[in-house]
């Protein structure tokens, strides 16, 4: 204990050294720079819930009806809560890792792999790295895929309007995938995290708007068919083998799982936010607040739709035509899900794109190429800085993950397996080792074996979650042709 308020002490006395060779600047004026020469933060609690609740309601939320019909009405609520819980839990210990060593004066950690190095360092580093990288890369296409899918259905609602359902309206999903891509190669434009506040506040309210749109077409069903559907234990043998019943079983806690992890940007998120109060205390916080709001609207549309539709809820509540009218209504609704689309591919590729532009400057930094910036004059705003390897490089990355979306339109599958890798060890193994390497918690105490069988609870339903998604792409695969698949 004498140890540790030395270092404590050593610590204030060092941070404040600090602070006076930054604060020189100070005296002309000029008091905009954080404790780490870093221009002032600005994010507060609200800033960071948008950006959560645009990480975390993604197009997920319209899967989630699905899910509950595997699951039925006494598992499905009941899984859905405890993601929650572990979600909530597992990220207040992570919002603790941003500062290593004290949370108000420690040195800030400013990516997810930054904490991971400073707290347990060693080859758990580039596991992390790895393993994060892969799974935002995923989510990118995911997210390119279920856009052009709503895009796609807001042309198939008109289609079948018009031709009064007698036409199929079949249509390849390619145009809208490059169209997409095209909108995130300008967006992908913007420098930093710091600067895309704006872009989540509206995708935060867009996602609140077909989220809403799906449980008003749900409340509404369910008072046509005048009683709620579905059974306590989910789709009945019958309508699916029993086989089928356990691997949708599996892929529908992947479903809930993927659904609410963040984790992978929450560092990345908490570094926007400003102190005091220490940035620790804003982010718990915001992650209470966004996880609440989250749980109850997955609870409001997930129940509603497996009450409108039981064993026979669609894999997307809004695209799945479980719905056809009224037909604008689920134009708005698909219109709202390819905006949130927008922003969050955005939120999801800022740390992959800060990762590798980092790497690269430091490993050439005399480079004409990588470090100028050319002042493109706009009338009314502040000049856009042009830097021609962001250009090229985030404009590559864009168009790989849209020809990657075009040869394999099922991704949301493969995105499950991927999101099944991450849950575990992202979610909730780093957060709890860092968590226990910084309290140092001893060995075999009662708080610690708590927290390993916590971790390993969560590893097996990451197993079972990415088995149920592996046969879901093998069954995927038998009936597909590159390039070629219409809906």
């Amino acid at each position: 204990m004498g140890d540790n308020i030395a270092a404590t002490n050593h610590h204030h006395h060092h941070h404040q050294v600090f602070d006076v060779s930054i604060d020189v600047p100070s005296q002309n004026g000029s008091k905009c720079f954080d404790d780490d020469g870093r221009l002032n933060r600005t994010g507060t609690v609200w800033t960071a819930s948008a950006h959560i609740i645009t990480a975390v309601i993604g197009s997920g939320v319209l899967s989630l009806a699905w899910a509950i019909a595997q699951l039925g009405w006494v598992a499905g609520p009941a899984v859905m809560f405890l993601f929650s819980f572990v979600t909530y839990y597992t990220s207040s210990l992570l919002t603790d890792c941003y500062r290593t060593a004290d949370p108000v004066f420690g040195k800030r950690n400013y990516t997810y792999m930054d904490a991971v190095r400073s707290i347990l360092g060693g080859a758990k580093v580039k596991a992390c790295g790895l393993i994060q990288y892969l799974n935002l890369f995923g989510i990118a296409i995911g997210y390119t895929i279920a856009a052009s899918i709503s895009m796609m259905a807001i042309k198939r609602s008109n289609c079948f309007h018009e031709s009064g359902g007698n036409n199929p309206c079949h249509m390849s999903s390619n145009p809208y995938m490059i169209l997409f891509g095209v909108m995130e190669i300008f967006l992908s434009q913007i420098p930093d995290f710091d600067q895309i506040w704006w872009l989540s506040i509206v995708a935060a309210v867009m996602s609140f708007t077909y989220s809403a749109i799906g449980l008003a077409l749900g409340i509404v069903q369910v008072a046509a068919n005048g009683a709620f559907k579905g059974s306590l234990t989910g789709i009945s043998i019958g309508t699916v083998t029993q086989t089928q019943k356990i691997w949708r079983s599996f892929q529908a806690l992947g479903d809930i799982a993927f659904a609410y992890s963040y984790s992978v940007i929450l560092i990345e998120i908490q570094d926007t936010l400003k102190s005091p109060p220490a940035e620790s205390k804003t982010m718990k916080k915001a992650a209470k607040l966004s996880i609440a709001v989250t749980t109850a609207f997955y609870m409001l549309c997930g129940c509603m739709g497996y009450a409108a539709f039981g064993d026979f809820a669609p894999g997307n509540l809004l695209t799945g035509f479980g719905f056809y009218n009224p037909f604008w209504l689920l134009d708005i609704a698909n219109a709202a899900i390819v905006v949130h689309l927008v922003g969050a591919y955005q939120v999801f590729c800022q740390p992959i794109f800060a990762f590798v532009e980092k790497q690269v400057a430091e490993s050439w930094p005399d480079s004409y190429f990588l470090g100028k910036e050319f002042k493109i004059p706009f009338p009314g705003l502040l000049p856009y800085k042009l830097n021609l390897f962001r250009l090229v490089w985030r404009s590559c990355f864009v168009i790989l993950t849209t020809v990657i979306s075009m040869l394999l339109p099922f991704f949301n599958d493969v995105v499950g397996i991927l999101g099944a890798l991450g849950f575990w060890p992202l979610t909730v193994y780093f957060p709890v080792e860092m968590y226990i390497a910084q309290k140092k918690i001893t060995k075999w105490s009662t708080r610690w074996m708590c927290l390993q069988m916590l971790s390993m609870a969560c590893l097996v339903l990451s197993i079972i979650a990415g088995a149920g998604s592996i046969v879901g792409v093998v069954n995927d695969v038998k009936a597909y042709t590159p390039f070629k698949t219409t809906y």
